[in-house]
């Protein structure tokens, strides 16, 4: 029996006291650059949960709870056609919710090979220029606002 994608997501900006922010490159898409996404695991895994673990599976960097910051901001899109085949039939649609998480300008990252090829810090301003992801290109004009 085929499992499909959960249509709710974590959109994490992660990024420095300076306002440099991490841009990934999805793997069989060059010049998709993007924060970390990634949908829940089970219908009740908590938001925060799914955050932490797809920063740690897709670059690498481990932080607590404590660290990510909570947007409570949700952003409701239509899933690309060439991606719909990954929901249950009939989902048109994903609620992505918004997190971020600083980091110290010198943080290593470590890409999960099969989903990015490449990764660049950015200022968030050309950072949001970069994004493919109108939804992603948003939040990362909305970081002033959530920095403490």
């Amino acid at each position: 029996m085929k499992t499909f994608k959960i249509p709710e997501s974590v959109l994490v900006v992660i990024h420095t006291p300076g306002r440099e922010v991490l841009l990934i490159e999805r793997t069989g898409n060059p010049g998709f650059w993007q924060s970390v996404t990634g949908s829940r695991d089970t219908p009740g895994e908590p938001f925060l949960h799914t955050a932490m673990r797809e920063v740690l599976e897709e670059t690498g960097i481990e932080a607590s709870a404590a660290h990510f910051m909570d947007w409570s901001v949700s952003n409701v899109y239509e899933i690309y056609p060439a991606w719909r085949n990954r929901y249950a039939p009939g989902v048109m649609h994903n609620t992505e919710h918004v997190f971020s998480l600083c980091v110290a300008a010198n943080t290593p990252v470590r890409l999960c090979p099969r989903e990015h090829t490449a990764f660049q810090w950015l200022p968030y301003l050309e950072a949001a220029d970069r994004c493919f992801s109108p939804s992603n290109a948003e939040a990362l004009l909305l970081l002033p606002h959530f920095m403490a």
